[in-house]
């Protein structure tokens, strides 16, 4: 039984024996001791007042009494007005300091619920970005935290691969693209694509701009540019499947998909399948059709249907146009019921920035009109917007930092850094290369992931490298610290977690890092519960900062004696493990040399 289950059942027991039995007798809610305050478990008393009928101070130590007597785990107690905090004897800690050497003991047992995590879901018209990479990192570790917590997991793109925004490049590329390639300009195919987007708003700017000058309002202007009606006709021309349009499209869109491909190598994601919205909108159409002749939509004069939303405090959503053709949230809906109906699922999350959360909102609410009582179990997990200190992005405008690049970047931040400080000695260029690409990834991933996702954050890569602040070098220079040490106590025949190595009492560090070491199952179940990769990485922080103290504070190899030795390796080594699984979780690389 857990120290959790043991606390609250005996918590139980002496409230009864304290106020006799109650069918009321409110749940013990139990959580770590803050580190500002002695304890390593406490109870909230303040509701057991009514039951208790004396103050907290009072009532706090009445059930601090009861559950020293009745606990042999607990050593003593301490009382912060409606907090009891209770220490645990240093038996108990030993006892069970060897679950950390068994690797998953911190994994959650299995589940029979099935989850489908979405994320990176790009546009075929652009290549990834810094916005993109925030998505793609959130969604991966978000998706390995809950198969940490034992969930089946399924992570999935779904690629935006046609629509308005694709004509766009396409038509560009027609007019002024000389029938270059990907391979005639040595460039990736995605930002070839991406140049074409922007040279289509560049070239629609000036049509609008000659139409405002001719007294057009600047709407009308650009609806009417014809420019913009030649795009709306290629799509036209797509959807009835003009075999030219769907060539031009298919080699377009090969040379993007070739380009992303490089691009998730170098981030390190991965996906266990690809949905394409060219393979699904169909289906949208379909439903929304169905739905309409049904009557939960309407049509409007000009032939669009519609959904009224306003009794949900929406407005009314667009879901086919005038001309037939689809909007995002057809293709959504399409996407949506193929999910659930072919892939048996119990919740889908749509990993997607706070800019879209009207239009998610909107989604549950139409799928939920249409009869899908799953609708309830999508779930958009909202992030906040990355900038950079140069301010916002934007794609049309050509204004957006390029994924590639900012990856370059890092990782040759990390090569000056890593050189200037020395900590190349004794490596091959190969591997001095790998490092510094580790450390540079490492340093990005982690000053992304550290972020609560709901939160807007400013990346600034000159502070994510940086070797003694809260970044991902300097936890994984900890890793590698620890990793020497192993080495040297390997060298000479010390093994961790030999049985003659456990000891009798602890010294407070020991204990400290004891207890931040077992804090590590409840953080990945809470990091599941409310899928914050920024949980886990602040968790592993503290534990490479508790572990530095440790370090510095307590010899290792230099110890009294062998017992000792033996005893602050197993703790290395756990401390080790644990740093490892954790920044795993993050998809962060950690090297055993620095």
């Amino acid at each position: 039984m857990s120290i959790e289950s043991i606390l609250e059942t005996k918590g139980r027991e002496a409230l009864v024996n304290l106020f006799g039995e109650s069918d009321t007798l409110p749940g013990i809610q139990l959580q770590h001791t803050r580190r500002e305050f002695e304890g390593d478990w406490t109870i909230v008393v303040f509701p057991f007042l009514k039951l208790s009928g004396k103050g907290p101070e009072e009532t706090a130590r009445m059930l601090g009494d009861q559950l020293v007597e009745m606990t042999n785990e607990i050593a003593s107690y301490n009382v912060v007005k409606g907090f009891l905090n209770l220490s645990l004897k240093d038996e108990f800690w030993i006892n069970e300091a060897g679950h950390l050497a068994n690797a998953d003991w911190w994994r959650g047992t299995k589940k029979s619920k099935s989850v489908m995590v979405e994320y990176s879901s790009p546009n075929t018209n652009k290549p990834l970005h810094l916005g993109h990479i925030r998505n793609n990192l959130l969604g991966w570790s978000v998706a390995e935290i809950l198969k940490a917590n034992g969930y089946d997991v399924k992570k999935v793109n779904l690629v935006n691969d046609r629509g308005i925004h694709i004509c766009k490049s396409m038509l560009a590329w027609q007019r002024w693209g000389n029938n270059e390639t990907p391979d005639s300009v040595n460039l990736k195919g995605d930002k070839l694509v991406g140049n074409y987007y922007v040279r289509f708003d560049q070239e629609l700017k000036k049509e609008v701009a000659d139409r405002i000058a001719r007294g057009i309002e600047e709407k009308e202007a650009e609806q009417e540019a014809p420019l913009m009606q030649e795009a709306r006709e290629m799509l036209r021309k797509w959807e009835a499947g003009d075999e030219e349009v769907r060539k031009l499209w298919a080699t377009m869109n090969q040379w993007v998909y070739d380009g992303f491909e490089i691009t998730y190598q170098k981030m390190g994601v991965d996906f266990d399948d690809t949905y394409y919205e060219s393979n699904t909108y169909l289906l949208g159409k379909q439903k929304v059709e169905e739905a309409l002749k049904r009557g939960e939509l309407y049509q409007k004069e000009d032939g669009s249907v519609w959904v009224d939303l306003e009794a949900d405090g929406l407005d009314q959503k667009l879901l086919l146009r005038s001309d037939g053709t689809s909007v995002y949230m057809t293709q959504d809906i399409g996407t949506a019921i193929q999910r659930f109906e072919s892939g048996h699922l119990d919740q889908h999350i749509y990993v997607v920035g706070n800019e879209q959360d009207y239009h998610f909102k909107a989604l549950s609410l139409i799928l939920k009109k249409m009869g899908y009582a799953w609708a309830e179990n999508l779930y958009h997990l909202s992030y906040g917007m990355v900038d950079l200190p140069s301010g916002k992005m934007k794609s049309r405008e050509g204004t957006v930092v390029d994924a590639d690049d900012l990856i370059a970047e890092v990782v040759d931040t990390a090569r000056q850094k890593t050189m200037e400080l020395g900590k190349v000695e004794g490596l091959e260029d190969d591997e001095a290369d790998q490092l510094f690409y580790r450390i540079g990834m490492g340093a990005l991933k982690y000053f992304i992931l550290k972020v609560d996702p709901k939160k807007k954050m400013l990346f600034n890569p000159e502070e994510s490298i940086d070797f003694n602040g809260h970044t991902g070098p300097f936890i994984q220079y900890t890793h590698a610290r620890i990793a020497s040490v192993l080495r040297k106590g390997n060298e000479e025949g010390l093994k961790p977690w030999d049985a003659s190595g456990l000891p009798s009492a602890l010294e407070e560090r020991e204990r400290s890092l004891l207890k931040i070491l077992f804090q590590f199952r409840d953080i990945v179940h809470e990091a599941g519960k409310l899928l914050s990769p920024a949980m886990v990485a602040n968790y592993v922080y503290d534990l490479a900062k508790e572990f530095n103290q440790f370090y510095h504070e307590c010899p290792i190899l230099k110890a009294e004696d062998r017992q000792q030795v033996l005893w602050r390796l197993s703790l290395a080594d756990a401390v080790r493990n644990t740093i490892n699984d954790g920044m795993h979780l993050l998809g962060i690389e950690v090297p055993d040399r620095m």
